[in-house]
């Protein structure tokens, strides 16, 4: 018997028996408002939540805010018509003159502002973290209270590939000096249907 094998014979002699946990730990939360609560966390991490009743209304703000911005990718159907840069490539490199991507997501974190997309909206993996600016979608109905909740929803089996994404990328590593977009887009912008 080799020197490892003996090391790894005494480990397996020497481990606790199995305890099942009894105890599912669930922590509440519970605010009074949860889109004010993510609203206001997205705030202080650099991003904006708007309150939204419509597609059009959506629209209407991306044209103002965005005047002028030309590389524009949408994924939702409703929105199609504000893009002008196609999705629709085999080389994910090819996306990096994208200045705005309009996706949707699938719920929002009120404690800590996040959002959970997947690749059910998403064509390429790096689309939300290639782009200049990020627009996301998600209903007011779907914004869960904390990070326990989310976690019961994400079912990471469904797809190859999910992420949460909580304002602008941003970074202070170096001399402590905050760098907006240093990993990803440098402002996101969340609608929240009504």
């Amino acid at each position: 018997m080799s020197s490892r094998e003996k090391i790894l014979s005494l480990i397996k002699q020497n481990q606790p028996e199995y305890q099942e946990l009894t105890v599912q730990f669930k922590f509440d939360t519970v605010y009074e408002n949860n889109f004010e609560k993510f609203a206001e966390i997205l705030s202080f991490v650099g991003g904006k939540a708007i309150a939204v009743n419509s597609y059009e209304a959506i629209k209407a703000d991306i044209q103002a805010h965005y005047k002028g911005v030309t590389n524009i990718a949408s994924t939702v159907k409703e929105l199609a018509d504000l893009a002008d840069f196609s999705l629709n490539v085999s080389d994910p490199h090819e996306l990096e003159t994208l200045n705005l991507a309009i996706i949707e997501g699938e719920f929002g974190v009120a404690e800590n502002g996040a959002i959970w997309v997947s690749e059910k909206q998403l064509p390429h993996r790096v689309l939300p973290m290639i782009t200049q600016y990020l627009v996301i979608i998600i209903k007011n109905s779907e914004i869960v209270s904390n990070m326990h909740r989310a976690y019961e929803r994400v079912k990471v089996d469904e797809t190859g590939f999910g992420t949460f994404i909580s304002g602008p990328s941003k970074t202070a590593d170096i001399e402590q000096s905050l760098v907006i977009g240093a990993h990803g887009a440098r402002g996101l912008t969340v609608y929240v249907m009504q």
